[in-house]
């Protein structure tokens, strides 16, 4: 694997290798010109020793000839060989320029060793005249050895002119080369930088855009970078989760999908326990029985009471009749209006019923026992428990494509965690006690949301000590499902 480790590594590798290969070369170009300058200093050492050695045998053979010693020769030869040294080490000097020149300056050492060598040799044999006669030529010899070394420097001089500047030329260049290398690969650098680093920071990106991704929801895109590193190791373990986890929301959606079956068939046993329930009823006997006492009652003059026992024997005609398929909401208002006849003979003056009704919207189909739980609900919670009882109103109204019901109470009103367990059918009393059908309000929730299909069919808006209002938001047209 090429981890990012590694590439940092070659990174500074890279780094390394062109610096010390720019220090290289330009150590090698200085290296080159100081030895050409070297060589060119050396010449004119050489040429100089030449006439310091020449002007140190003159002064060693004046010092024999005036008392002539063994150590004393000894210094005149060993400045003679020094001589002879120098002029071999000039002979190498030979060009063009000075060749000429060169092989006189060459033949006055030679002639100026011979003029102290017959110097000594008469000097021995006592010939004194001309041991100085010899030492006076070696002396002007001398004197144009060191004349002709500055005519030869002058020559070297004009000889190299050209390469003096083109040195002075080529360390100026050598200069603005060493910029320009340092521009070059300064630019060269930054681009692989900014190269190297978008192999490390895009692959990144990608990683942050795919968990951006995640975290709005959306697990179908595939994640994939192409890289042998740690990250591109952390996107094929990320792409694994995303996999991972969208399995599991695929089940969490078919357990719910299964849990809402299990709650419609839950439903269905309510309905269907409630419809064995009516079986051991004789409706018939009932309602003949009812019908009777209101008879007997209207014989005996009490209207009143033949009216509430009418009421309640349609009540209870509707509510064993219409459980089992859907109504029209003018069923349902018309056996909510007997319902409350009978509420309020019950509590005379303590309920006060408002009622505005858009008679154009009772078409509208509907579960039936839909709307009389709910007021049954208001009654037993908002009229029931106060002493001063309380106001219900009721409201049918048009809505764009739908026809609102409000259920509207001014009792104490539930929290906000009481309205979500009713809700979510999450109310731990039983939601029935106290009804007279039997249906509470998670059983109309659910009724409700099955027969049209939808979750916002109805809400509920209530405060703490302001009341509680129903609201159902009825489609005018059922949705086919």
């Amino acid at each position: 694997m090429n981890t990012v480790q590694k590439k940092i590594l070659s990174l500074t590798a890279i780094v390394l290798f062109i610096m010390v290969a720019i220090w290289f070369i330009l150590t090698y170009y200085n290296q080159k010109m100081q030895d050409q300058y070297n060589d060119i200093l050396q010449r004119y050492l050489q040429m100089n020793e030449v006439s310091e050695s020449s002007q140190q045998l003159v002064t060693s053979l004046n010092n024999y000839i005036q008392a002539p010693s063994p150590s004393k020769l000894s210094n005149v030869e060993g400045d003679r060989t020094r001589l002879l040294d120098a002029q071999l080490q000039i002979a190498d000097l030979r060009n063009n320029g000075n060749q000429f020149t060169l092989t006189n300056y060459l033949n006055l050492i030679d002639s100026l060793v011979d003029s102290t060598n017959r110097s000594i040799r008469l000097l021995d044999e006592k010939n004194n005249e001309e041991a100085l006669n010899n030492f006076t030529e070696a002396t002007r010899l001398s004197k144009y050895i060191s004349e002709m070394t500055l005519t030869l420097l002058g020559t070297e001089l004009k000889t190299y002119d050209q390469f003096y500047r083109g040195m002075i030329n080529q360390s100026v260049e050598l200069k603005k080369l060493g910029v320009w290398m340092l521009a070059l690969i300064t630019f060269l650098l930054l681009l692989f930088t900014y190269w190297f680093s978008l192999s490390i920071t895009r692959p990144i990106q990608r990683l942050t855009q795919a968990a951006r991704e995640l975290s709005r929801g959306r697990f179908d895109t595939h994640i994939e970078i192409n890289a042998n590193d740690e990250i591109s190791f952390l996107a094929k373990t990320f792409d694994r989760m995303r996999i991972n986890i969208n399995n599991l929301i695929s089940e969490i959606q078919t357990k719910a999908q299964l849990e809402s079956e299990l709650q419609k068939n839950k439903l269905l046993l309510q309905e269907s326990q409630l419809r064995s329930l009516q079986s051991q009823i004789n409706p018939h006997f009932l309602f003949n029985t009812l019908d009777t006492l209101s008879k007997k009652a209207y014989l005996e003059g009490s209207l009143e009471t033949s009216d509430l026992l009418t009421s309640v024997a349609r009540l209870l005609r509707y509510n064993l009749k219409r459980l089992d398929r859907p109504v029209t909401l003018y069923e349902e208002v018309r056996v909510l209006r007997e319902y409350i006849f009978i509420q309020k003979t019950r509590f005379t003056e303590r309920l006060h019923f408002v009622e505005e009704v858009d008679e154009d919207c009772l078409y509208v189909q509907i579960p039936g026992l839909t709307i009389q739980p709910i007021i049954e609900n208001a009654v037993i919670h908002a009229i029931e428990p106060l002493e001063e009882g309380g106001t219900i109103t009721f409201r049918v109204r048009k809505e764009d494509s739908d026809v609102i019901v409000e259920i509207e109470d001014e009792g104490s009103g539930m929290s906000e965690d009481k309205i979500s367990q009713i809700m979510e059918d999450r109310f731990s009393s039983q939601e029935g006690d106290g009804h007279s059908t039997g249906i509470g309000f998670g059983n109309v929730i659910n009724r409700l949301k099955l027969y049209y299909g939808r979750e916002d069919v109805m809400a509920i808006q209530s405060e703490v000590g302001k009341g509680t209002k129903v609201i159902l938001k009825l489609p005018k047209e059922r949705e086919a499902g």
